[in-house]
């Protein structure tokens, strides 16, 4: 055996040096991250390190994660069927509450059939990729969340990006789009990160006048916009594929896709996310469940939500940011700088509430921003003690 001092002294480099140069990149860059714990409060406050903080970063945008209904149910439903669904849907992981809650949700989203997915990323990357071959073209709007990118490079499809809702520029790639297995236009209806919408019914002319596969993403649009809060691509016959999410206003966990019935069968046959994973566990179901019977009764609630919105970029307008163009519970602040929205995001968390700070790669170089996302339990006053905060921290 060689002692130490007989070891060569050419040692092969670090194989993990990659991540010291990753790491180190993000820290001089201003984009670091960390994770940071809190323990929720009720639907708009928090406790971190000991502090109550007004929570103006969630995705609960009707409060329901807290509503006794959605907790009844869940409990209801573990006690009823177990704490999990002990298998993938193909196997033995389909009870009947799965597939009572999938005709339930095509019922109310006006649509054929709808399938359950365990998350909305999971939902994007594998449906995406069985719809998709090498010979495919995709046609995307540049925004579009970065679950729908990874599905569309997993597919190996070619993908051209249109300028953000310039449905010009999308008709002109379509009447060039020639010798392809099949062209899939893919967007959201609402952005996740400025807050904006696509025209869904101009979406769906499109599509038909050029044979194209539609491909919505209507996660922060369900709850919250279109008939009884189910969606803006609810009742859209000729959107091919829809997906929404149930970690949002529906104030659980999961995601589903509505289609026809033709492509549920080809999913369920085809689709690798969904083939080869556990079923979402009893109680996740039952508070879905119990969401969705919900959404009728929660005009009331959808409205001041709107109403809340519109007050608070009107304020935000006054002071003169640019909330991009945004008319939906979403309200980016457009900062630019990165250190300089960090700054205010530790500003307003020094005032009591907790607005996260949005940088690259998340958003474009140059576009940093605190993402303000509303629920329907804050109040004026509450949007009054924001506006007041981020004046003193500017």
């Amino acid at each position: 055996m060689q002692s130490p001092s007989q070891l060569p002294s050419d040692l092969p480099p670090d194989k993990l040096a990659f991540v010291d140069r990753a790491l180190a990149e993000r820290q001089q860059t201003q984009r670091w991250r960390s994770l940071q714990s809190i323990t929720p409060l009720d639907a708009v406050q928090v406790l971190k390190n000991g502090r109550k903080l007004l929570n103006f970063s969630s995705n609960d945008y009707l409060g329901l994660s807290k509503h006794p209904a959605l907790i009844a149910a869940a409990q209801d439903y573990t006690a009823r069927y177990g704490t999990g669904s002990t298998a993938s849907r193909l196997v033995t992981g389909t009870y009947d509450i799965h597939q009572q809650l999938e005709e339930k949700l095509a019922i109310a989203c006006g649509r054929q059939a709808a399938l359950l997915f365990n998350s909305g990323f999971q939902a994007n990357v594998s449906l995406l990729a069985s719809l998709l071959d090498a010979r495919s073209l995709v046609l995307c709007d540049r925004l579009v969340h970065n679950s729908l990118i990874q599905g569309i490079l997993a597919s190996q499809a070619r993908f051209m990006r249109y300028a953000h809702n310039d449905l010009a520029h999308l008709e002109k790639l379509l009447h060039q789009a020639k010798d392809y297995s099949r062209v899939v236009i893919v967007t959201e209806t609402v952005f996740s990160m400025d807050g904006d919408r696509s025209d869904v019914s101009a979406l769906v002319d499109l599509a038909q006048t050029h044979n194209a596969i539609l491909y919505l993403d209507d996660a922060h649009a369900l709850g919250v916009l279109g008939e009884v809060g189910m969606g803006l691509a609810a009742h859209q016959t000729g959107a091919d594929v829809v997906v929404g999410t149930f970690g949002k206003a529906f104030g659980a966990f999961g995601a589903f896709v509505t289609c026809s019935h033709k492509l549920k069968d080809y999913f369920v046959n085809c689709c690798g996310g969904f083939i080869y994973t556990t079923a979402l566990p009893p109680a996740v179901i039952g508070a879905i469940a119990a969401a969705l019977e919900l959404m009728p009764t929660l005009e009331l609630e959808r409205q001041h939500l709107t109403q809340s919105a519109a007050y608070l970029r009107t304020q935000l307008n006054l002071l003169g940011y640019d909330t991009a163009g945004s008319n939906s519970q979403i309200v980016p602040l457009l900062v630019g700088d990165e250190a300089k929205t960090l700054r205010l995001c530790q500003g307003l968390e020094e005032s009591g509430i907790l607005a996260i700070a949005i940088r690259p790669p998340t958003v474009a170089p140059g576009t940093s921003r605190i993402r303000l996302a509303l629920s329907s339990q804050h109040q004026q006053a509450d949007l009054d003690r924001l506006v007041d905060a981020i004046q003193r921290h500017e």
